[in-house]
């Protein structure tokens, strides 16, 4: 049988056709332009490199390890991945490749390619943009990062009725290592907040040390006021869960400061990737979308795999979700075919206007370009635009 009869793509992957290609283009340059006036400087990383270099998030985010396609070098018989997340790439030039004193910031877009999808009906091959942060362990790079982030779906066309998520891995991590709890318990009491099941919390959480702040956590996670007021006196007067509860307090008014018509919601058990993020975690959605627009969060030393450890925080998003349903006509316009001197300068003059002008081939016309808007005719000796 025919290759032309039984040709699929594979499941979670997709060609990109010229209108939706057009806009998901328009998006990346006005984006990196955009990071640009930001002080985000652009770098290109392999599509696939050796395992090792992948592995700096890998070891503690088993999710982007089962994510990552792997593959034998038939040149030196080593392990390579596919790239399934590009910021650890980034953090290898910051790291070794690009070593900079001070702060450091890098933006980037390119495909990446996942085992499974991570949602439904979306894409395997995502086509990811991010900016991410080196060199500062501020609440005001965290600041910084949640407002371009912001700024960037702005200029994307996503001004009103997003909203934003606030969380910080901080509170959980530094609860349970006060508590003395170990892994299973831990990873238990993640899966309960992650599916928000509190009648199973409230049981689970009665026979645990500090069991009622492990339960006010999850029962009053979005209420920081109720949140404080509900939780022992010894677990308040912890550094570490009050540094995290602090930042998470700032940055909430911080950036409703800069975006008064925001809404700003927190959510202190939100804890994807939570053996990732080191730190504060933003989300940011838009209405009838169940997956974030875009989203990060803070992951401190992810460059010690590399050799030099870096406060670090960042963002990404896939161009292809910020796209759906988006698609901006633009004029085409037909000109017939000729050498002639005055028709070839008024073909060159609009096009130096940014505007697509497709000459007539052989015996084609109008019929043959059925996306074309306008059409480029003669009248009274001056060559000018008419509509179709």
């Amino acid at each position: 049988m025919p290759i032309s009869e039984t040709w699929l793509l594979p499941d979670g992957v997709a060609d990109v056709l010229p209108e939706q290609a057009q806009v998901i283009e328009t998006l990346r340059r006005d984006a990196l332009n955009f990071l640009a006036t930001r002080g985000y400087q652009l770098v290109y990383t392999p599509f696939i490199e050796y395992i090792e270099s992948l592995s700096s998030l890998s070891e503690s985010n088993q999710d982007l390890d089962l994510a990552t396609f792997k593959v034998i070098d038939q040149l030196s018989g080593r392990l390579l991945g596919v790239r399934a997340d590009m910021t650890p790439q980034v953090a290898r030039i910051d790291a070794h490749v690009h070593p900079v004193e001070g702060v450091a910031r890098y933006c980037y877009a390119g495909t990446v390619l996942h085992t499974k999808p991570r949602g439904f009906n979306t894409t395997r091959a995502p086509l990811q943009l991010g900016a991410e942060l080196f060199g500062s362990d501020s609440i005001d790079a965290d600041v910084e990062m949640v407002d371009v982030m912001l700024s960037l779906l702005e200029t994307a066309g996503f001004a009103e009725g997003i909203h934003l998520d606030l969380g910080h891995v901080g509170l959980f991590r530094s609860l349970v290592k006060h508590a003395g709890l170990n892994k299973d318990t831990e990873a238990h009491l993640s899966d309960l907040y992650q599916r928000k099941a509190l009648p199973e919390l409230a049981e689970f959480t009665q026979e645990l040390k500090f069991g009622a702040d492990f339960f006010a956590l999850g029962r009053y996670a979005s209420d920081l006021d109720a949140l404080q007021a509900n939780l022992s006196t010894e677990i308040w007067a912890d550094a570490a869960f009050k540094q995290a509860f602090e930042v998470v307090q700032t940055t909430q008014a911080q950036i409703q400061a800069r975006w008064p018509k925001l809404h700003i919601g927190i959510d202190v058990v939100e804890l994807r990737s939570y053996h990732y993020h080191t730190g504060l975690m933003y989300a940011v959605y838009a209405p009838n979308r169940a997956a974030p627009l875009a989203q990060g969060g803070r992951y401190d030393g992810i460059g010690e795999h590399f050799g030099r450890a870096r406060p670090a925080t960042g963002f990404s998003c896939d161009l292809f979700a910020l796209s759906a349903g988006q698609f901006i006509q633009k004029a085409v316009i037909v000109a017939p075919k000729g050498l002639d001197i005055d028709l070839v300068q008024a073909i060159a003059a609009i096009r130096r206007q940014g505007l697509s002008v497709i000459q007539l081939l052989g015996n084609d016309d109008l019929n043959s370009i059925p996306y074309a808007t306008h059409q480029l005719v003669k009248t009274q000796g001056e060559w000018t635009v008419e509509k179709i």
